[in-house]
């Protein structure tokens, strides 16, 4: 049976090391505020905790004694 065994060590040149281990300085932007999105209360809403309310209900009802 054959295997290919890569060894442990990997070697490179120091021009290589220099590039990968080199230190990446950034800079963060600051003092920018995102715009926050308005939140709307449409039909679908009271809808859905209408629903929420009546599945809540049914299921507390169900385990009265």
């Amino acid at each position: 049976m054959k295997q290919d065994v890569m060894p442990s060590i990997v070697r490179m040149d120091q021009e290589t090391l220099k590039k990968l281990t080199a230190e990446v300085r950034e800079t963060v932007a600051t003092g920018y505020i995102l715009p926050q999105a308005k939140k709307r209360f449409t039909s679908v809403n009271l809808w859905n905790i209408h629903r929420n309310r009546k599945q809540v209900s049914r299921f507390n009802n169900k385990w009265v004694f």
